[in-house]
């Protein structure tokens, strides 16, 4: 679990006291009892990292007799249950702080080992955070619309209640990286009203593709787009047996006007979307959304959001994975995603091979540098690489001589 700090306290740190973005709660199997010979102690997990003479070492990995920020330690216990941990996340300048009296690293404290999103790719997007160019009642964005391009919004619709939100997220899909341009969230609109909101901004993103979640109240939301708001580029889902729900361009008899989720359909959505974001083709500068990733976690099989935190940022994206799996979205966008991955492995793979070698036919001199008897070296326009001093141009040959 994730509580950002907005701002209101500072850390101490070795270059004074410093910002830092929040503070992360996890649940380690083991606790480590740290006594320094100033009877002074600390508990953390094995993977807290302290200042010693050899660098930041994890506490699981110190000794008694070492050393930590000039203070020797004088008795390392450990338990073993269930324990909770708080560490500060995304400390300025160094990322390091002061705790009694030592100096500390959090370097893997953004997520547990249950998220979707890598821990280490986490604090990668951390660093990569930007405030939106533009807020316009609940919608931040990060880019206004570009003529021409083309947008994907994906929707996922509240009860009207206040435990969770509207929200959807509006994709830059024209090319890869995708890039997320805006983002809407609000837990008190009534979902009759949403849709407007929705069509407001479709249309204001070129007529982006608009693609909802229909489990509950969803539905009555895409009905309202389809029947009453005449939203022409509502993406359509057909039911096909075994093989499951698949994006339709709509010429079909039964015909759903969203996708409803279902456990296949969520795995497609967290599997594509995890590869995308970690493999840089989705490109995310909200911090909402990303301190979202922090606590979308492994349960029982699938992932959402831990108790008391929100996923609906994360779920519009999740949703976005799964529609770049279909076959005709990808016609339609004219990206395939896997494509790009399957070459950018191929070239990888190319430059690992060994170089070919230089083959010497015994005809060309290799010391023959192209002068003639005069001394004088002769290039035509297209060879000449380098731009030199004092060139000649000989009007007859149209060369240049060097």
């Amino acid at each position: 679990m994730f509580r950002p700090n907005g701002g209101r306290f500072k850390i101490k740190t070795p270059t004074g006291y410093e910002n830092f973005e929040g503070v992360q709660k996890k649940t380690v199997d083991v606790m480590w009892n740290i006594t320094f010979t100033d009877n002074t102690n600390i508990r953390c997990s094995g993977k807290h990292a302290f200042l010693t003479h050899n660098g930041f070492t994890h506490a699981e990995k110190l000794s008694i007799g070492d050393e930590v920020s000039g203070k020797k330690i004088e008795k390392i216990t450990s338990e073993v249950g269930k324990f909770e941990v708080y560490d500060p996340v995304g400390v300025d300048k160094h990322n390091t702080y002061y705790s009694v009296g030592v100096i500390s690293h959090n370097t893997e404290f953004l997520g547990s080992s249950n998220t979707l999103i890598n821990p280490g790719k986490i604090g990668q997007l951390m660093a990569a955070m930007e405030e939106p160019i533009a807020w316009d009642n609940d919608a931040a964005m990060w880019e206004m619309p570009i003529a021409g391009h083309t947008y994907c919004m994906t929707v996922d619709v509240s009860e009207g209640v206040e435990s969770d939100y509207s929200a959807f997220q509006i994709i830059d899909v024209t090319s890869i990286p995708y890039k997320v341009v805006c983002r809407y969230m609000n837990r008190k609109i009534p979902p009759f009203t949403f849709p407007a909101i929705i069509v407001n901004y479709a249309k204001k993103y070129n007529d982006a593709f608009v693609l909802v979640e229909i489990n509950t109240i969803g539905l009555q939301v895409a009905d309202i787009l389809h029947y009453e708001l005449s939203y022409e580029n509502l993406i359509k889902i057909e039911m096909k047996g075994k093989q499951g729900q698949q994006n339709t361009p709509g010429f079909k008899k039964k015909i759903a006007f969203g996708l409803k989720h279902n456990k296949q359909t969520k795995a497609i959505g967290c599997a594509n979307f995890k590869t995308l974001v970690e493999s840089d083709k989705l490109i995310i500068k909200d911090e909402v959304t990303i301190k979202e990733f922090t606590t979308f976690v492994l349960d029982k099989n699938t992932y959402k959001a831990e108790p008391g935190s929100n996923d609906d940022a994360t779920m519009c994206l999740v949703n976005f994975g799964w529609l770049t799996s279909q076959k005709y979205f990808k016609e339609n966008i004219n990206n395939n995603i896997r494509k790009v991955l399957q070459e950018e492995q191929l070239n990888i793979m190319d430059s690992d091979v060994v170089p070919f070698g230089i083959i010497d036919n015994g005809i060309d001199d290799p010391f023959d540098d192209g002068r003639d008897a005069n001394g004088d070296k002769w290039v035509t326009d297209r060879e000449r690489i380098y731009v030199f001093d004092n060139i000649e141009w000989d009007t007859l040959t149209n060369k240049h001589r060097l």
